[in-house]
């Protein structure tokens, strides 16, 4: 099978990774059809082999000096290291082996070597990190000084890459680390290796470090399916080459991945009795650019409403119109629902916290059986709220995208808050935004623009909701004045310009007119964990943010004469009084006219209860409550997305009332 694709122009290759499951197989050898269970087990037995000889590797390497030679790129000799991370291995000498007396091919250990280089290989980052924080220790761990950051983060600059644009939370979070050491040893680690273990192996088979003597792939007919054939042991501790048998596996594609898309070895992970593939495929996709682009969607945070976007418009004269009123993403009942879990998890960590303390370590003691099912629900509960904010990440990404595709955006400029920490805005904020997954939904997020040629790109967040987005005047920030008796300070006013709306429809209007504007100074992130195709705006230049304004729309209606004026009366009669009443009828019930208010009602109409002045929005009777919460319905019912509008602006009826106050 070819591995390499042939591209058009304009388009870039692009390595995915797709899911399946092993649901069956064949063992070639003697016939035998073997379930899923069956499967499992072999797989199980060949990752076991794999993983014992990692971890010997990872125990005889987890020092400064092996893992600096490894990730230098050379030899003792000079000579350059491959870039697979086996022969690298190979070419220093580290080689791995079985436990005694069990037979393994040399594709066994390739992959054992692969896996332990690539972990032994991101140690390097982690090591540099640690060495940094550790030469630029602060008086006060908890709180570090204007000079003390400056200091560390020229220090994480001269060990790693790009290490000065690194978020101050990563550098806090490890700081945390280091400082737990300090306290339960009594002094500070010499390394990154003195202050974390050796880290566990995964129980996984990396098949592409193998090749068609180990494993195959190919394509069946159907374009939907592939049959994976691999060597898998026939007992736990094979003792000859006979004790390996070839297994064949047809596996299903998902429909995310092309017909045309080339398929590579994928990665086998055994979990709870049902072996999970990671299946790599390589397709063509359209190129993304940094520059050039006039159509932009803005994406803003939030609290409670998750995501607010809207898309602007770079006009040839220079200036920035915004197309719509923008539209948000609400996910109050998935948060809740993290909170619910968060809550409970919490409770579960005290109480398992109490039983280890009562048991003093002793294992014959009758509070440590309860203390297992503890752990066990632990862990069924964290596994609940990975999988909630999956979910809830592949669900805003995937609507923002579709904002973008909608209003036929090329870019996405999204505000960069990695370095935003959970701390002084009252316990209950700090909670919440310490519970935000906006890495994660980025990330979900450029892995589907990249499919449609949308590139990605983080702004600095510094003042979009604070200056104003028509003359970058600070915003006055009040209640809102359809919800007077909500809390919070989601309105926004312009003491100079006359400007009021909504300060997350503000912030995405500034985000979008900032990335517009610095589309010169917008860079790939080669030091970040994400993906190559990553772009950031590190900076904000004053000479190009002056320009980052959005032009109002005109929207006062032309009032010029055109015609004679049509003869009206000088009193008409109201528009209820036109028709006559209706005819009462000889029964009980009957009609009044239109406007008309039943006498013997007991109950005003809706419309009575309702503030009655031309200019106030009515304020609801009862609080919002998503029909998930109500109904105990699924996942997306708990989210909102209000639908895209990219016509032209509606008429803004607030923009010249003055001051709400």
């Amino acid at each position: 099978m070819s591995r390499k694709r042939q591209l058009a122009e304009g388009e870039t290759s692009r390595t995915a990774c797709a899911r399946a499951v092993l649901r069956t197989g064949m063992d070639e050898k003697t016939g035998e059809l073997l379930s899923a269970a069956n499967v499992a087990e072999r797989v199980g037995w060949a990752a076991d082999l794999v993983s014992g000889m990692v971890t010997g590797l990872l125990a005889d390497h987890w020092n400064s000096v092996d893992v600096d030679m490894l990730a230098s790129g050379a030899d003792a000799g000079g000579r350059a290291l491959p870039s697979n991370a086996w022969m690298a291995l190979r070419r220093l000498g580290w080689n791995a082996a079985p436990a005694e007396g069990v037979k393994v091919n040399d594709r066994i250990v390739r992959m054992a070597q692969e896996q332990a280089g690539r972990v032994l290989r991101s140690a390097k980052w982690r090591a540099g990190l640690t060495a940094a924080v550790l030469a630029t220790w602060p008086a006060v761990p908890a709180k570090r000084t204007p000079q003390e950051w400056d200091a560390v983060r020229q220090a994480i600059g001269q060990a790693i890459a790009g290490g000065q644009h690194q978020p101050s939370s990563v550098i806090a979070s490890r700081t945390r680390h280091v400082a737990a050491f300090a306290r339960r040893h009594g002094r500070l680690p010499v390394d990154v290796f003195d202050l974390e273990p050796a880290p566990r192996s995964a129980r996984m088979l990396l098949l592409s470090a193998c090749d068609k003597q180990q494993a195959t792939l190919e394509r069946a007919d159907d374009a939907g399916r592939v049959l994976l054939r691999l060597q898998l042991p026939t007992r736990h501790d094979p003792r000859s080459y006979q004790d390996w048998a070839w297994v064949a596996c047809p596996i299903s594609l998902p429909p995310t991945v092309p017909a045309s898309a080339i398929l590579h070895l994928p990665t086998l992970r055994v979990r709870q009795d049902r072996v999970r593939v990671d299946l790599a495929y390589t397709h063509a996709v359209p190129r993304t650019w940094s520059t050039g682009h006039t159509v932009a969607l803005g994406v803003d945070w939030g609290l409670n409403t998750l995501l607010s976007a809207g898309t602007v418009r770079l006009h040839d004269d220079g200036r920035i119109t915004a197309l719509g009123a923008g539209s948000m993403f609400r996910a109050a009942g998935v948060l809740a629902k993290q909170h619910r879990l968060r809550r409970h998890s919490e409770r579960l960590h005290a109480k398992a916290e109490q039983y280890q303390r009562l048991a003093a370590g002793d294992t014959e003691h009758p509070l440590e059986a309860k203390h297992q099912v503890l752990q066990e629900e632990i862990r069924a509960v964290s596994a609940r709220r990975s999988n909630l904010n999956d979910a809830l990440a592949w669900s805003a990404a995937r609507w923002a995208v579709d904002q973008a595709l909608a209003s036929t955006a090329t870019v996405i400029y999204v505000e960069d808050l990695r370095s935003m920490e959970a701390r002084g805005m009252g316990r209950t904020h700090n909670t919440r935004l310490s519970q935000q997954i906006r890495g994660r939904i980025v990330d979900r997020m450029r892995h589907l623009a990249v499919e449609a040629g949308i590139a990605v790109v983080t702004v600095p967040a510094r003042n979009t909701s604070k200056h104003c987005p028509q003359c970058l005047t600070v915003l006055r920030h009040r209640k809102a004045p359809d919800r007077p008796t909500t809390p919070g300070w989601k309105w926004a006013l312009c003491g100079s310009c006359g400007y009021q709306g909504d300060r997350d429809t503000g912030a995405w209007q500034r985000i979008a007119a900032r990335g517009l504007t610095h589309q010169a100074k917008t860079v790939t992130d080669r030091a970040s964990n994400a993906a190559s195709s990553a772009m950031v705006v590190r900076t904000v230049v004053d000479t190009l943010e002056a320009g980052a304004v959005i032009t109002p729309a005109k929207t006062s209606r032309d009032r010029t004469k055109t015609g004679p004026t049509r003869p009206r009366s000088t009193r008409p009669a109201p528009r209820r009084r036109r028709a006559p009443s209706p005819t009462r009828p000889s029964g009980p019930a009957g009609q009044r006219p239109e406007g008309h208010a039943h006498t013997d009602r007991t109950r005003l109409p809706r419309a009575a209860h309702r503030h009655q002045d031309v200019t106030t929005i009515s304020t609801p009777i009862t609080r919002h409550k998503p029909r998930g919460a109500a109904l105990g319905a699924g996942f997306h019912l708990h989210t909102h997305a209000t639908p895209p509008r990219w016509a032209d602006p509606p008429p803004d009826i607030t923009s010249s009332m003055g001051s709400l106050s």
